[in-house]
């Protein structure tokens, strides 16, 4: 399992086609990439705050618990910190498994935890201002069926 966070932009092609090289005995490898949205104009930068020692510790943690949870044979998340551009990638899970399913929901459950419970604190700048976002209702709702 790997966890990185990076203030750097990265390219989801190149992280799937090196999380797939020489995997002999894994039958599935799903992964997702989560873009920074404009939301019709409200938001021209994304930002996101992370405490190295402290937030990539959870999602380790919380990766650690979907790992064992599906049975995966590896785990790689990769989440930007800092300014976000609209259409930039933000955050990357893959999850490889002997099955499909196992890898379809370690994947769906890790997203869930990471929109809702990993320790980023987010703020949206627009031509309205900026604001602080929490996570959402449904954010929660979608979390709390893994438990």
């Amino acid at each position: 399992m790997e966890v990185r966070l990076q203030t750097a932009p990265f390219d989801p092609g190149d992280l799937l086609s090196v999380f797939c090289a020489e995997r002999r005995e894994t039958g599935a490898v799903v992964s997702f990439t989560g873009l920074a949205r404009a939301d019709g104009g409200t938001t021209t930068t994304l930002w996101l705050e992370a405490y190295p020692g402290f937030t990539d510790l959870e999602i380790e943690r919380l990766g650690r618990g979907t790992i064992a949870r599906f049975s995966l044979q590896d785990l790689l998340v990769v989440h930007r910190i800092g300014a976000i551009e609209p259409g930039a990638p933000i955050v990357f899970v893959a999850a490889a498994a002997a099955q499909r399913r196992s890898a379809f929901e370690a994947v769906d459950q890790l997203m869930d935890y990471l929109k809702s419970r990993a320790p980023f604190w987010k703020k949206q700048s627009g031509p309205d201002g900026e604001c602080w976002i929490e996570p959402t209702a449904r954010d929660v709702a979608d979390a709390a069926r893994w438990d």
